[in-house]
């Protein structure tokens, strides 16, 4: 599974990286992912956060 994160759509909420902080990371005030590809431990959570983001900058590739 891949994470990916729209920089150009993040507004640096910060969500996904309480959610799933083994994923992602917030960097210059965007997340950013930080596991490529995702650890099999951490994919409910990564999908999870992708689903909260609140402007829809994460698509989960499986």
């Amino acid at each position: 599974m891949k994470a990916n994160v729209n920089k150009d759509a993040c507004i640096g909420c910060g969500l996904c990286e309480s959610i799933c902080p083994a994923v992602f990371a917030m960097k210059d005030s965007v997340a950013e992912v930080i596991a490529d590809p995702v650890p099999q431990e951490a994919e409910s959570a990564c999908k999870e956060a992708g689903e909260s983001c609140p402007v829809g900058a994460i698509t989960i590739n499986v």
